[in-house]
């Protein structure tokens, strides 16, 4: 039977320290896979449940975007771990119902960890606060979309509200919504790519003129050589393990290129047959400890060696290393880019990689050696100044190979959301090009804004700096994903109104704007019957695969409404206060879309997919077939590229090393094994061997003498921006763990306090939160306080119960 969700808020009072593992997955995964499930959704509905996962005929995972096998070749149990706890979590038995917000102040719930509130269960009503008022209250559908329409007439310019969007949204829902935002009059649509793969989309489409991965499963399976950049598959994307084993055992190498030595770049125990358990499969053939942040450094030491061996394999009369006739035929830029990395500084390489020089030979060799390579990467590689000068520069290196449009080599950018890609396809863009406003202008009938918009950092911005008075999340945890966390709880609170479209309580619902409203929505796992039919809706994945997702369960409650459901009721109340009160906002142009028809047959939305969107010709029918359709991808495709030049784009840039002073560390934040983004599904974060707690910072032995530190002690960690006060997170606890030296490691959202907003990428403006120079104090409160049953401990993780709060405050160490 299902277990009701926990009372006390448990954010480690005690620590445990395990092993760290050497293999992912196997039989304790599938145990704790299926105990989690249990413990939420019972037994029956777990297995009912989990054998729908990922299947042709059920409904697509809620977690990571990797691709699934073709169809006929899926397993029964084709999930994994973490994919089990995220159906888990949504599928729950446990409700919040209009009684909750009675008993609980929104106050108390800000003290409250995001694990606590994600424990609660799923919305069930809509609720509303109301001005003044510490506490949601139960509102009615309509009232809530009169209410948000009048705030949205009410302001003085389109401008003025920001429309976010979390990855998890359906392209049906993303697409309408998008067309709602536009034909009301802005282009203000962040959405959490901004935060993670917006330095790949734009690195990519300089390049290779298309902002996704050129690769296919079967490539990856099928690849010489497969390198793992900047990325934890293990626990971030553990069904890549069943693909890397496959490559495995058709002879491939792989290159792990990682700060910290993660199981999942080790090995993998398959669970899905007898073999892989018992004994697993090595991964990595050669292990590169790189220091946070040098991956630039280590991917022009690789051009530079594969040029040199080119020159001298041709003049001794040999093939040589690089593929001439690709480069002639299909770049531009070579001549420039050789010229860049020919009289490489390698005492520069040797302070950024941290990696001795036989390392980065090592590595330059298997290059050299593979017939065809596949590079994933992830926030490891994304989320730095120069991240989008290294994503170049990994095209740069696959191009003097050749690796773009053949057999078992490409790109492949691995993204974390499971339909954060097809939002972006959909229109989910801040600055969106004027080929699709000019197709959704036609479509509709009206005139798209063709002013660029607001990203995730510059909406916080604009609500900082009161220019944005209303904000409206379509799914996610805004509050706990951004940066600065201070700076966005004081941002959100200044706004009028707040909407958040959620499936589950977190923590974006406790920091809330004057008035906030929270619209719970159907999941994937449920049955949607809108409009009186059952209705389908359609997800892609890393890999440009589009396919359809059906859920199956009851509701979680009859007041719940579908995405889809929430756009076009919303787009309907806004068009009709907006022809009573002319103002901000274009009504005619909400009045004339056939928010209507939407709503009764998501197939209507697909088939204006299919006249907006490019390459999405005949969508509403190919979806249909088993297993869905692959969106058009021209470089891998056909070697073309759709860029100004004509053709790929080798570029040059210079070296970029962040210097850390003396006394500093450098500090990237990361997922704990028992998270999914800003989801925290446990405290244990097992193949890191650290149990029961998230407030610690992973630190090198090294380190920890030379700052005058001690394993287990707790400190105070401030970061340190250029012109701007310290920000200071407090009660970290030191975990002594195989760092670079000089590199720490700590879990986000817990460390997102630490995340300067002006600190971004260039030509991105992501965030940097992998490269956060922080130093480390012995902590103010010394480490002590009550616990739950009044005993003193030696911790700083929770107080009475309570998650503290006040590590966002900033404080003077004395």
């Amino acid at each position: 039977m299902a277990t009701d969700a926990p009372v006390q808020d448990i954010d480690g009072l005690e620590i445990e320290r395990g092993h760290i593992h050497s293999k992912a997955a196997g039989a304790t995964a599938v145990a704790v896979a299926l105990s989690r499930s249990v413990e939420q959704m019972g037994v029956v509905r777990t297995a009912r449940t989990l054998a729908r996962l990922n299947q042709v005929d059920g409904f697509d995972c809620t977690s990571c975007a990797w691709p699934d096998p073709a169809t006929g070749e899926r397993h029964l149990a084709e999930f994994c771990e973490n994919g089990a706890k995220a159906v888990a979590e949504e599928a729950t038995l446990r409700r919040i119902g209009p009684e909750f917000f009675a008993r609980h102040s929104i106050s108390e719930l800000a003290g409250r960890t995001d694990y606590w509130l994600g424990q609660q269960g799923r919305l069930t009503h809509p609720v509303v606060k109301r001005a003044g008022s510490d506490h949601y209250e139960a509102i009615s559908w309509d009232d809530a979309f009169a209410l948000v329409a009048d705030r949205l007439a009410g302001l003085g310019s389109p401008d003025e509200a920001v429309f976010y969007t979390s990855g998890r949204t359906s392209n049906e829902a993303a697409f309408l919504y998008q067309t709602m935002i536009r034909a009301y009059g802005t282009n203000n649509l962040p959405d959490c790519s901004n935060m993670c793969h917006e330095s790949t989309s734009v690195a990519l489409a300089e390049t290779i003129g298309i902002g996704k991965g050129s690769v296919s499963l079967k490539d990856v399976q099928e690849a010489g050589l497969v390198v793992i950049a900047g990325q934890n598959p293990g626990t971030n994307h553990p069904r890549m393990l069943s693909a890397l084993e496959i490559a495995k055992k058709n002879g491939a190498k792989i290159l792990a290129v990682n700060p910290l030595p993660e199981t999942g770049l080790m090995g993998f125990k398959n669970p899905q047959h007898v073999g892989g358990v018992v004994k697993g499969v090595d991964l990595a053939d050669e292990y590169l400890p790189i220091r946070i942040g040098g991956d630039m450094a280590l991917w022009q030491a690789v051009g530079h060696l594969l040029l040199r061996w080119d020159s001298e394999s041709r003049a001794a009369g040999g093939p040589g290393v690089v593929d001439h006739d690709f480069l002639a035929q299909h770049t531009v830029g070579f001549e420039s880019y050789a010229e860049g990395v020919r009289d490489l500084d390698w005492d520069l390489v040797d302070r950024a990689t941290g990696l001795s020089r036989e390392q980065v030979v090592r590595a330059a060799e298997m290059f050299r050696d593979s017939p065809a390579t596949v590079v994933c990467w992830a926030m490891g590689v994304t989320q730095h100044r120069h991240a989008v000068a290294t994503i170049k520069e990994i095209v740069n290196v696959c191009m003097l190979k050749g690796d773009i449009g053949r057999p078992g080599a490409g790109l492949c950018p691995v993204r974390g959301h499971s339909n954060v890609q097809g939002d972006r396809t959909m229109g989910i863009w801040e600055k969106v090009p004027d080929h699709f406003l000019d197709a959704l202008g036609e479509e509709f009938g009206f005139e798209p804004p063709r002013k660029h918009g607001h990203d995730t950092v510059d909406s916080i911005r604009a609500l900082r700096d009161g220019e944005a008075h209303v904000f409206f999340a379509m799914g996610g945890n805004f509050v706990a994903a951004a940066p600065d966390t201070d700076v966005v709880e004081a941002a959100m609170r200044k706004a009028r109104l707040t909407v958040q479209v959620s499936t589950k309580l977190n923590h974006s619902h406790a920091v809330c704007g004057e008035e906030a409203l929270i619209l719970p929505v159907l999941g994937r796992t449920e049955r949607d019957l809108t409009g009186g039919r059952e209705q389908a809706i359609t997800v892609e994945d890393s890999m440009s695969a589009v396919h359809a997702s059906r859920g199956r369960l009851a509701p979680a409650s009859p007041h719940l409404r579908s995405e889809v459901d929430v756009v076009c009721s919303l787009g309907e109340a806004l068009a009709a206060r907006l022809a009573d009160r002319p103002g901000a906002g274009n009504g005619a142009a909400l009045a004339g879309i056939d928010w209507a028809g939407f709503r009764s047959d998501y197939t209507n939305v697909r088939r204006s997919i299919a006249r907006v969107v490019p390459s999405a010709a005949a969508y509403a029918e190919k979806v249909e077939r088993p297993g869905g359709f692959v969106l058009p991808h021209p470089p891998r495709d056909s070697r073309t590229f759709p860029t100004k030049e004509g053709k790929a784009v080798m570029t040059t840039s210079p070296l970029d090393l962040l210097e850390v002073p003396e006394g500093k560390l450098l500090l990237q934040t990361l997922r704990s094994h028992d998270q999914f983004n800003t989801t925290i599904y446990g405290l244990d974060d097992r193949y890191r061997g650290i149990k029961l707690a998230r407030r610690v910072v992973m630190m090198n032995e090294a380190d920890i003498a030379a700052h005058g530190l001690v394993d287990g002690q707790v400190v105070d960690i401030a970061s340190h921006w250029e012109g701007e006060d310290d920000r200071w997170a407090r009660d970290f606890r030191v975990v002594a763990y195989p760092t670079p030296v000089g590199c720490v490691a700590s879990y986000y959202p817990e460390s997102n306090p630490l995340v300067p907003l002006s600190s971004t990428a260039e030509g991105s403006n992501s965030p940097t939160s992998k490269s956060v120079v922080v130093s480390l104090h012995p902590a103010r409160s010394g480490g002590r306080h009550q616990g739950t049953d009044g005993e003193m401990r030696d911790t700083g993780d929770s107080m009475d119960g309570h998650a503290r709060r006040d590590d966002v405050q900033p404080h003077v160490p004395s």
